[in-house]
């Protein structure tokens, strides 16, 4: 009577674990899918915002309900332009998702003129740009036969310009164009990592 009793004790045991388990990697991939996951950045091209080896938390449920707005950090996949112009280079795209700061919402204006981003004729003031960097199309690639930037833009409906804080060293809006909400995956919105500069992300 004790033996059936203890393996009966243990199978459920284990189903109850079983279950806890498949529960949980459910709601972990549940979280991730729709809700948030981590990030870490690769690159330099959102510096000084973002440092090489920084982890975020994408907020990846805020888009599903609102646009995005002037001054997000934002992450998506490649834009097709971008994807076209890597194919005709016959190299591989080295990269699944992007991380920019928007910096044109559907209607905006958009233009380069002496260094700076100017938004419906008005001079933007871009603290976080690294070094105070001028923004020019000097960074396109010679390869690309216009740059998207080049002459002023009107942004369509759906689509978003945006633009790495790394002025100098950020393969961008500027010139590969606009990136549309299809390809949105969701908001920078808190970086855990390293421990010296855990915060909310502006």
């Amino acid at each position: 009577m004790l033996k059936k009793s203890f393996f009966f004790s243990t199978k459920v045991g284990w189903r109850e674990a079983t279950k806890t388990v498949g529960l949980s990697l459910l709601l972990a991939f549940g979280i991730r899918s729709f809700v948030a996951e981590a990030r870490f950045i690769p690159s330099g091209s959102m510096e000084p915002t973002l440092q090489i080896h920084d982890r975020l938390i994408i907020d990846k449920v805020t888009y599903q309900f609102n646009s995005p707005q002037r001054g997000d950090i934002i992450v998506f996949r490649p834009p097709q332009a971008l994807r076209q112009h890597v194919d005709r280079q016959d190299a591989p795209l080295s990269m699944d998702t992007i991380i920019k700061r928007v910096i044109g919402i559907p209607g905006d204006q958009l233009e380069l003129k002496d260094g700076a981003v100017y938004r419906n004729q008005v001079k933007i003031r871009e603290q976080y740009v690294a070094h105070k960097a001028k923004t020019s199309v000097q960074v396109c690639p010679p390869s690309l036969s216009k740059s998207f930037l080049g002459l002023p833009q009107v942004v369509p409906a759906d689509h978003y310009l945006v633009l790495g804080d790394n002025r100098l060293n950020s393969y961008d809006g500027r010139c590969w164009g606009l990136v549309s909400r299809s390809d949105l995956l969701g908001r920078a919105v808190f970086r855990y990592w390293p421990v010296h500069r855990i915060g909310n992300l502006e």
